[in-house]
């Protein structure tokens, strides 16, 4: 790297992290006047103008609540065959709950932990319980009851009304994240997700507290095992954290999925047409259906649902169709299915017991063939119709099952318990890669294989939390993790293995303290113990590795990790944070498994299998203060032992090498009134490793590793009841690396879309890429210098949807 580049970098850096300490100052300067702390105390008094529907109690509570944030739970019982006549009023939700219910023998109680339930009035209340908290928002997937206003770590909720604006423009999951969250990487527009990280490291997907990433074997394909039309919201931690175990070293995804809203019968039904604006045909065409239904009888709720959609070909801006991923495996040219199945019974009023089977497969349907681009000559990679000439469709295939028992009264404390299992199935298409090679079975270079990867997991979850200690002040959580995740991958037209099966157990105990010494600083701090074993057999690689055999063991990993946080509240709205989380992961075993080439080699000396821990510090502070809120954060990401993917010889192998990341996230929302708001974040981020072991960070990390910068800003609009807008920009910011072949240039994506609420039903018109930017993926331009992956990113392309509740 030349002088001039390092003091360009430097310089850089230091103008973010002034102008974050110069915002820090302006903003705690302003919170500290007598002016804002008197705004703050007429802040609480606003009234808003509500309403809740006439209709079925239970049904208008549950949509009523969602819609302002509120943690409402009940037994359906309890609203059977009562009725809501309707109710508007200028209070606040609560209040307007309250009064609804009035003359209807119920009350809604606020618990300790910031949730509300609903209760017989005879029960009584206490004056504890009475306290209302308007913007209390508990995240699930803290697992200690923790209110997002509470935490001392960045966590973005991503609601329900935001799914269905991000998928009437696009059905990609992936999309929806990228769009929604600038430290999460662009996405690639395929069904691999290779080097979609999350601030620079790998993300641990799940589907309500299930893991969905296959870190034991990395294929790159976890961020596709469920349909957004089955997910309620989802809760994004940022950064490392161990609170879920293996794989979370960049932060959580959680998938929370749809419950039971209504007492009776209720039906959705919607279907939707997706095409380009130019070369309108049937292999362009996409096009989706999909059903649910929900209700009770009694102490029981159901919950299905159903999708099924086809898509077509991508044209890039110029026309053309977008490359095909033949090998990684593509969402173009695919059909999927989503069958979606929750079941709940209420045991009493405290107890719950709740099955739930989500069953996704998306499968291309190899209509077109990839064709090699030319980076050195700006080629983009392209299709042609007709079927690739060997193998049979890549898809992904997954079923994940959970048993949840929740008691949120067991003398004073709330359980909760889970068992799960988890079926992944991951297929990539076929080549004849130097890796599949063997002249035993044919001469080199005319062997085509194609590789599946098999992962399942079974696992248990419980928690127990006691939150009324030392005059309410003191919450403990403690809880025990069990996992077993058996993984292998096959080579399926030879039926040879590729990656020996390997089987890793782990059990982590945990504890979780969370202490209000005085009434505006939250202290927060925990430890995680976690014990893994992995068993491997002895096994021989494959002919292009040599052949060797590889004497089985089973290498055992101890590691205790810890987080310790607090947030001070300047105001009841402004508050400061700091944070150090610890992050446990594992590199990609099965990646390192299949590339052992020297003899005599043993499971239990493999130097590349030790754990990955990710050292994460954050502060920053936040603003929730009507009408505007405001979140600032910096932080650091080490890790001594990281995982790096490099590319030798068309070949990709796992590299142990010291890594460290920094960066800064800046979110700003402002209502402009009752119809209009504007949104805008920002993600900064840059990071090195060591690649040749002197000890020093000095190489910088591809697009391979960490995002570009970026910045996303949205315009929200309800022109009136029946109609409302969307207007999205997202701009990815240019950025270069040690190797010139990746530099990356930016590129701006606009997205909006119309809704529009009919007699009967719904409408949306919706138009990606609005202004047709001809660009190359970041993946693409800045990951590896690959002719095969050279792709152009989707040109504009319009969706209509209807959407009919019944």
């Amino acid at each position: 790297m030349t002088t001039r580049k390092k003091i360009a970098l430097k310089t850089q850096f230091q103008k973010v992290i002034g102008t974050t300490l110069t915002c820090s100052g302006l903003i705690i300067a302003a919170s500290l006047s007598p002016f804002v702390i008197a705004q703050d105390a007429t802040d609480q008094t606003i009234r808003e103008s509500l309403r809740i529907d006439a209709g079925d109690l239970g049904s208008v509570l549950s949509e009523f609540s969602a819609r302002h944030n509120i943690a409402l739970s009940f037994n359906p019982a309890l609203t059977q065959n009562l009725k809501s006549e309707g109710i508007s009023g200028n209070g606040n939700p609560i209040e307007l709950i309250e009064q609804l219910l009035s003359n209807k023998g119920l009350v809604v109680i606020a618990n300790q932990d910031g949730t509300y339930s609903l209760t017989k009035s005879h029960q009584g209340l206490t004056e504890d319980n009475q306290t209302i908290n308007l913007n209390t928002l508990i995240i699930q997937t803290s697992r200690s009851n923790t209110k997002k206003e509470d935490s001392p770590q960045v966590i973005t909720v991503i609601n329900r009304e935001q799914i269905e604006e991000q998928l009437s423009i696009s059905t990609d999951s992936s999309q929806a994240l990228s769009n929604l969250l600038p430290a999460y990487s662009p996405n690639t527009q395929k069904l691999n997700n290779s080097s979609q990280t999350f601030r620079g490291r790998s993300v641990l997907y799940m589907i309500d507290g299930v893991p969905q990433s296959n870190p034991i074997r990395e294929g790159s394909r976890s961020a596709h095992t469920i349909d957004l039309a089955m997910v309620e919201r989802i809760e994004v931690i940022h950064g490392a954290t161990a609170v879920h175990g293996l794989g979370a070293t960049g932060g959580i995804i959680n998938f929370i999925t749809k419950s039971t809203r209504s007492n009776d019968l209720k039906q959705h039904m919607d279907v939707q047409l997706t095409t380009p604006t130019d070369d309108i045909s049937s292999d362009t065409l996409s096009y989706k259906i999909g059903y649910q239904a929900e209700g009770s009888q009694g102490d029981f709720d159901y919950l299905v649902g159903l999708t099924n959609e086809v898509q077509g070909m991508y044209l890039d801006a110029d026309g053309n169709y977008v490359g095909a991923a033949t090998v990684r495996g593509d969402i173009m040219d695919s059909k999927s299915y989503d069958a979606f199945v929750k079941l709940g019974y209420w045991l009493g009023d405290d107890q719950r017991l709740e099955l739930e089977v989500n069953k996704y497969q998306m499968k291309g349907r190899m209509n077109f063939t990839g064709v090699d681009g030319d980076r050195d000559n700006g080629v983009a990679t392209s299709s042609i119709k007709g079927t690739p000439p060997n193998g049979v469709a890549p898809y992904n295939d997954v079923q994940t099952t959970s048993l949840f028992y929740t008691d949120s009264d067991l003398d004073g404390m709330e359980l909760k318990a889970q068992i799960f299992h988890q079926d992944f199935e991951g297929r990539y298409g076929a080549t004849n890669s130097g890796s599949f090679q063997d002249i035993s079975i044919a001469p080199v270079g005319t062997l085509y294989d194609q590789s599946q990867n098999q992962s399942e997991k079974i696992g248990a979850k419980f928690s127990l939390t006691k939150d009324d200690l030392l005059d309410n002040d003191l919450s403990i959580t403690t809880g025990l993790d069990l996992l077993q995740d058996t993984t292998s991958q096959t080579l399926v037209l030879t039926n040879r293995t590729y990656v020996p099966e390997a089987e890793y157990t782990n059990y982590a105990p945990f504890i979780q303290f969370e202490y209000k010494p005085i009434e505006r600083l939250i202290l927060q701090a925990g430890a995680r113990y976690e014990h893994a074993k992995l068993d491997v057999d002895t096994y021989q690689t494959v002919a292009a590795k040599n052949g060797v055999t590889v004497n089985g063991g089973s290498p055992s990993f101890h590691e205790t990790v810890y987080n310790a946080g607090a947030v001070f509240k300047i105001t009841p709205t402004v508050s400061v944070f700091a944070n150090y989380s610890q992050g446990f992961g594992m590199p990609d075993v099965g990646r390192v498994l299949r590339d052992v080439k020297t003899t005599n080699q043993n499971i239990e000396t493999l130097i590349d299998l030790s754990p990955i821990v990710t050292d994460n510090y954050e502060v920053g502070f936040r603003v929730n203060r009507h009408p505007y809120d405001f979140e600032l954060s910096y932080y650091e990401s080490n890790s001594d032992l990281g995982s790096r993917i490099a590319e030798e010889d068309g070949l990709y192998v796992v590299k142990r090498e010291k890594k460290e990341i920094q960066g800064a996230e800046a979110s700003l929302g402002v209502q402009l009134n009752k119809e209009h708001k504007l949104q805008a974040s920002y993600s900064y981020i840059q990071g090195k490793s060591d690649m040749d072991g002197d000890g020093k960070v000095d190489t910088k990390l591809t697009g391979a590793d960490i995002p570009p910068n970026r910045l996303v800003t949205s315009w929200n609009a309800r022109w009136s009841e029946k109609l409302s807008s969307l207007l999205q920009v997202n701009h990815a910011f240019s950025r270069s690396f040690d190797n010139d072949k990746l530099d990356f240039d930016s590129y701006t994506l606009v997205d909006a879309s119309v809704g529009y609420k009919l007699p009967v039903g719904k409408m949306s018109v919706s138009i990606a890429n609005l202004f047709n930017e001809d660009y190359f993926t970041y993946y693409s331009q800045a990951a590896f210098a690959n002719d095969s992956f050279y792709f152009k990113g989707r040109g504009r392309n319009v969706t209509l949807a209807y959407g009919l509740d019944f």
